[in-house]
């Protein structure tokens, strides 16, 4: 990049910071939907939840259907996965 060039874009510089900060939110928080260890640990907290009766049979039947399809499409974007999360590129 030129003088110039910096110079002249340089007031754009805190909507590059925003949106760089942006889009590493966005990873993170996709990396924490799709974690298959969290998935695995939230079906887990229904269940136990269930059985002590602090949820009824139709809430842990939607809660597990939610987190089922999170589970299918976290397999279903790929197996390039470390520790449930996925691979920085």
């Amino acid at each position: 990049m030129g003088l110039i060039t910096g110079l002249l874009t340089l007031p754009l510089a805190p909507v590059r910071g925003t949106m760089w900060l942006a889009e590493r939110i966005q990873e993170q928080a996709e990396n924490e939907l799709y974690d298959e260890d969290a998935i695995r640990a939230q079906l887990i907290e229904i269940e136990a939840a269930r059985e002590a009766g602090e949820i009824d049979e139709d809430e842990a039947t939607l809660a597990e259907d939610a987190l089922l399809e999170r589970l299918i499409a976290a397999r279903a974007l790929g197996g390039d996965r470390t520790h449930g999360g996925f691979q920085q590129q």
